[in-house]
C-alpha cells in the first residue's frame, strides 16, 4: 500500500510541476460485460475512485462491451477473450494488458508496471524570448 501511495504522489508531482506525462494520449480501455461477476466487483472496489487516482489521470477509462472490441478504434496485439480485461492503450495502439481483475491489492500495481512502458513525454515547446521596451520620456522603444 506504500508503494501504491509513493507511485501516485510521484505521478502527482510530476503532473503538477510541469506535466511529465500528462500531454499523453493515454487511456486505460476496460472490456467488460454487465453479466462478468469479476467486472461489477471491479467497479465497485476500484471504479469509483480511478478517475481520482494519479493513474486516472494518466489513463483514463474507457469501457467497451467485448462484443464491441472490432469498433474500439485501437490496435490490439490479440483479441480480448475474457472479461474485465484492462488493456492500456497509446496512440490507439496496444502497450499491454490486465487479464482479469486480480483484487484491489493487486490491480494498482500491475498498473503501474504497464505505465511505466510508456513512451516518455515529448519535451515542451520552447516559446521565442520575450522581446522587452524601454520607456523613455520621448517614447517607448523595443530592444
Amino acid at each position: 500500500m506504500m508503494i501504491r501511495f509513493a507511485f501516485v504522489l510521484a505521478l502527482l508531482v510530476g503532473t503538477l510541476s510541469g506535466g511529465a506525462r500528462a500531454l499523453h494520449a493515454a487511456e486505460l480501455i476496460m472490456f467488460d460485460d454487465p453479466s462478468c461477476v469479476w467486472c461489477r466487483r471491479w467497479h465497485a472496489e476500484i471504479g469509483p475512485s480511478y478517475p481520482n487516482s494519479g493513474e486516472g489521470q494518466l489513463a483514463p477509462l474507457r469501457r467497451v462491451h467485448i462484443r464491441d472490441q472490432s469498433n474500439a478504434g485501437i490496435a490490439l496485439r490479440r483479441p480480448v477473450t475474457g472479461t474485465p480485461t484492462f488493456v492500456l492503450v497509446e496512440n490507439e495502439q496496444e502497450v499491454g494488458r490486465i487479464d482479469g481483475y486480480p483484487g484491489s491489492d493487486f490491480f494498482y500495481p500491475r498498473l503501474a508496471e504497464l505505465l511505466k512502458r510508456l513512451p516518455p513525454p515529448a519535451p515542451p515547446a520552447r516559446r521565442p524570448p520575450q522581446r522587452s521596451t524601454t520607456c523613455l520620456a520621448d517614447g517607448c522603444r523595443a530592444r
